[in-house]
């Protein structure tokens, strides 16, 4: 993620460049799938081991890029991190994404589980969960229908480990 623009005019470059390094989707991630807005809560639940000196440069350059929003909270409370608009248009992308992981790469039984739920439920399933997002972290009415997204990807996890 460049301060000072695309190094060219391709899409997919200017698409790697505000959030294809590892890291910074492990960090989309979390706060997407684990529902993670604060600096500790990304910190302690990655399972990946991420640095907290990566993780700030990380959640620093996704602020910088638009694809978060960060509270301020103040003196003495933690800052929140929230998505904002065109992060959530990333759900149908890292859906996509996590099919070829488990299609192509080893993966664990719980967290399989829950990108072969994405998958399964496809384009509608991901409408569904950005309006889910759109509500959690830009405000407005919360969709009414129940189970969740986030609670059948929850469920999936629980019911493979």
């Amino acid at each position: 993620m460049r301060d000072d623009g695309p190094r060219s005019g391709c899409a997919i470059n200017a698409a790697v460049e505000a959030f294809g390094d590892r890291w910074t989707l492990v960090v989309l991630r979390d706060i997407v799938f684990g529902d993670r807005r604060h600096f500790r809560d990304l910190l302690a639940g990655s399972q990946e081991g991420i640095a907290s000196n990566i993780l700030a440069d990380r959640l620093k350059r996704l602020v910088a890029s638009g694809l978060l929003t960060k509270d301020d909270a103040g003196p003495g409370r933690r800052s929140e991190y929230r998505l904002t608009a065109d992060a959530i248009d990333l759900v149908p992308t890292l859906a996509v994404l996590g099919e070829w992981g488990y299609r192509h790469r080893p993966t664990t039984p719980g967290l399989r589980a829950r990108a072969e739920v994405l998958a399964e439920g496809g384009p509608p399933m991901w409408e569904r969960f950005m309006a889910e997002l759109r509500s959690e972290h830009l405000g407005g009415l919360a969709p009414a229908e129940r189970p969740t997204v986030r609670e059948l990807l929850a469920r999936a996890h629980a019911a493979a480990d």
